[in-house]
């Protein structure tokens, strides 16, 4: 196979994989509390001088590992604006690394910036029915100071894992960075956060990667037919 597909056909994973994380990006635009996730781009080369990093690649290699590679997927940290909505159990929060309990269908414990909730048989669940979580990992009942009930927790983002419904997991259960022993004074009552998704740059983005796609896929055809024509006429030239 002509070496020059590779890089192209790596390329068109790439854009495959970028166009899948920006559609979720946009369909996510109007998630409250959803933090949208981009992608960093690099080469296999950059793993094969870590790797090897008292030898020098010569050119020679260099032309044909020099195959681009999607590095890592990272979560926008953003906050999102704080809007208010008149609702007593929509709660948001005041710092960007805090986060809200919840115990899944599951019975697992995870983390989340939407604080639209509401009231089931006396207790307060999400929007997906999942129950909101005090410090004590109980699910909260609602009376009284609701606000103060929460469980409130600061995570660095480096350590969760989005997991859909604008929710996280922890990569390392044993680290949480802290538990907020007074939530009250972290949350602000009657608002939520929107997400941080920028639908504008989205738009452009998706538009970047879908192009980058069909230049790439263009770009095989046009090799594949140089390729046809080579064997034809060496093949015209043998008899």
């Amino acid at each position: 196979m002509n070496q020059g597909i590779y890089p192209l056909a790596a390329s068109m994973i790439n854009q495959v994989n970028r166009l899948d994380i920006i559609s979720n990006n946009l369909a996510n635009m109007n998630s409250y509390g959803f933090k949208q996730e981009d992608v960093t781009e690099g080469t296999f080369n950059n793993y094969i001088q870590r790797a090897n990093s008292t030898k020098t690649v010569n050119s020679e290699n260099r032309a044909l590992t020099d195959i681009p590679k999607l590095n890592s997927k990272y979560i926008d940290q953003t906050a999102g604006v704080i809007v208010q909505t008149g609702n007593e159990l929509d709660f948001s929060l005041k710092e960007p690394d805090l986060f809200f309990k919840v115990q899944n269908q599951n019975g697992d414990i995870v983390y989340t910036r939407n604080g639209a909730f509401k009231v089931s048989d006396g207790f307060l669940i999400d929007s997906f029915g999942n129950s909101i979580l005090n410090n004590d990992n109980e699910p909260i009942v609602v009376e009284g100071n609701v606000k103060d009930s929460l469980g409130v927790v600061r995570i660095d983002f480096n350590n969760l894992e989005q997991i859909g419904e604008s929710k996280y997991k922890l990569l390392d259960n044993t680290n949480i960075d802290q538990i907020i022993a007074d939530p009250g004074q972290y949350v602000l009552q009657a608002s939520v956060e929107k997400s941080n998704v920028n639908p504008i740059r989205s738009m452009i983005e998706l538009i970047d990667a879908q192009r980058r796609f069909e230049q790439s896929q263009k770009a095989i055809t046009t090799i594949d037919q140089i390729n046809g024509n080579v064997i034809e006429k060496i093949g015209s030239n043998t008899k």
